[in-house]
């Protein structure tokens, strides 16, 4: 068994349930496909969880912007992406501060993992984005109608399966091309011996598939499982209103899930 959490945007309360859910099923081994950081208030404390609770770690675009500058931001993700960076430098304690940078810093693009799910050799890749552009390509379920070239590309660079995050929104690709949604597929996707697909897992930190609740995957034997859960999401709120460097837009949209 294995989790993949992605997209946690320094959202403590979030990050916490999730783990603990994880840990309640008796998962031992947890992915994260990035963008640890950016948007919320916490970004050194879910920093410190990443770092102890999981086995591998891809770089987000968010990651990338504190690690240099950000990249065609919009403007409160700008403003959130140097006040974490300030926040992360005015750490007091010098082994922690060089812990989460060194974490940063080697941050690889794509994680590449050949595993068994009920005895059949599965090739996995966890990535960001996209499995063509690991850090900032968005791939929306609309691709599938609007840009079936582009999803055809992007199956063009896997082998099986690749997880995915970046756009908040979970579901599953096929190369037909098609997109099937937690609920249409009755939260759960048997993941099949030769048969290609992409899977978001959705956001941890900040839905925006108008579900406020946290959302994570988990693989048990060859069945992959999607996972929403309440948390609170008020006192995540509170506290990026209660910072003047970070817009109340990124408070006010947990509660939607926008």
């Amino acid at each position: 068994m294995f989790a993949i959490i992605s997209d946690i945007h320094s959202n403590l309360e979030a990050l916490t349930t999730v783990l603990a859910d994880i840990e309640n099923r008796g998962i031992k081994t947890i992915h994260c496909l990035g963008d640890v950081v950016g948007y919320g208030a916490n970004p050194a404390e879910c920093l410190d969880l990443v770092i102890a609770k999981t086995q591998t770690a891809v770089l987000g675009n968010h990651d990338y912007a504190v690690l240099f500058e950000p990249t065609n931001f919009n403007y409160g993700a700008e403003l959130a992406s140097h006040w974490t960076r300030r926040q992360l430098e005015l750490e007091g304690n010098q082994t922690k501060c060089d812990k989460r940078w060194g974490y940063l810093g080697a941050l690889e693009l794509r994680e590449n993992l050949t595993v068994k799910l009920d005895g059949h050799k599965v090739c996995v890749d966890f990535v960001h984005a996209s499995p063509r552009k690991p850090i900032n390509e968005y791939v929306f379920p609309d691709d599938v109608y609007t840009a079936p070239g582009k999803i055809n590309a992007l199956f063009e660079k896997i082998k099986h399966v690749c997880f995915i995050g970046h756009t908040h929104l979970p579901g599953v690709f096929l190369d037909d091309p098609d997109f099937y949604t937690p609920e249409e597929l009755g939260g759960s996707y048997p993941i099949i011996p030769d048969e290609k697909a992409i899977i978001n897992v959705g956001s941890v930190g900040q839905p925006r598939d108008r579900d406020n609740r946290a959302s994570y995957a988990y693989v048990d034997g060859s069945e992959l499982h999607f996972v929403r859960l309440d948390y609170d999401y008020e006192a995540a709120a509170k506290k990026i209103y209660d910072v003047a460097e970070l817009e109340n837009f990124e408070g006010d949209r947990l509660f939607e899930g926008k």
